[in-house]
């Protein structure tokens, strides 16, 4: 898949689409999010919310104001991994979507993902250009890429959009907060590991992906703008990628490649321990003891 410049032709046929937005309490966020997909381009989708257990008036909103939306409501925080593979179940189109409740996006921003894997049969993601909702000129993510010592980045993050990334290139993954995932390719791979929980889930799933011999498009076009840890990040954050990295680490990596890995884990323990009066870094902590003990399954 080489780099090629690519422009919307608003074709006549094109995948079919399911928008899943897993919710927890971001009514304001979301009330923004589902005006932005009233406006797109791509006329072919459904929505579906799955709120898990909201008590700010989610549902309420959503029944009064968005009676188009398809809701699934959970009577607890299940996570957004898990309200993901829910929302994924309850739909049968083409391309299964994940979108964070707290973006805005383009209006040929569905258009854009559904017609790079029309396009590119052998993807089964496409990743989103994801700016800073507040700085819409900074790149969160091009997609997501894997460092040489195997870390899990975003491509671009924290740098000024100049059309550096305007090319549809293969990519090792889509960031999961604006993801298209071919709906034969998730259900190949049963979608994201509930284990994980939440953070990292997009990696793993992308490593799966790459392993059963699905390739990964970026779509420059699918212009998306996202409010950073509006409804997450903090200690949970600290936690959960300290505690995945590892456990993917565990699962993917040869003794060669964790040779290159090992630098990073270590910089990583040592910064922690000089801020372990901080509560962020005592979670990462936790989460790296957690992943090298390989409890997928304990919650912070």
């Amino acid at each position: 898949m080489g780099a090629a410049r690519n422009h919307l032709i608003h074709p006549s046929f094109m995948l079919s689409a399911a928008i899943i937005i897993a919710n927890w309490n971001g009514k304001d966020h979301l009330r923004v999010c589902l005006d932005s997909l009233r406006l797109q381009t791509h006329s072919d989708f459904e929505v579906i919310v799955v709120d898990n257990g909201s008590t700010d008036g989610s549902l309420e909103m959503l029944a009064e104001e968005y009676p188009e939306v398809r809701v699934l409501a959970l009577d607890e925080n299940t996570g957004f991994v898990i309200a993901s593979n829910r929302g994924a179940a309850l739909a049968d189109a083409e391309v299964l979507v994940m979108l964070n409740n707290d973006t805005e996006a383009e209006p040929q921003w569905l258009e854009a993902l559904c017609q790079a894997l029309e396009e590119h049969p052998e993807a089964g993601s496409a990743a989103s250009k994801m700016l800073l909702f507040d700085r819409r000129d900074t790149i969160h993510s091009a997609g997501d890429m894997l460092g040489p010592d195997f870390m899990p980045q975003n491509r671009g993050v924290w740098e000024i959009d100049r059309g550096q990334y305007d090319d549809r290139i293969e990519i090792f993954g889509p960031c999961g907060g604006a993801a298209a995932y071919r709906r034969e390719a998730w259900k190949q791979v049963g979608g994201f590991d509930e284990r994980l929980f939440m953070y990292l889930e997009d990696v793993d799933l992308a490593w799966r992906l790459q392993q059963t011999g699905w390739k990964s498009v970026f779509a420059p076009e699918a212009r998306v703008y996202h409010h950073l840890s509006a409804t997450g990040g903090g200690v949970i954050a600290s936690y959960y990628v300290g505690r995945n990295t590892l456990l993917l680490h565990r699962r993917y990596l040869t003794p060669g490649q964790w040779l290159k890995a090992l630098p990073a884990h270590a910089k990583i323990v040592v910064d922690a321990l000089r801020a372990w009066r901080g509560e962020a870094a005592r979670a990462r902590l936790r989460g790296v003891w957690h992943g090298v003990l390989g409890l997928e399954g304990k919650r912070h």
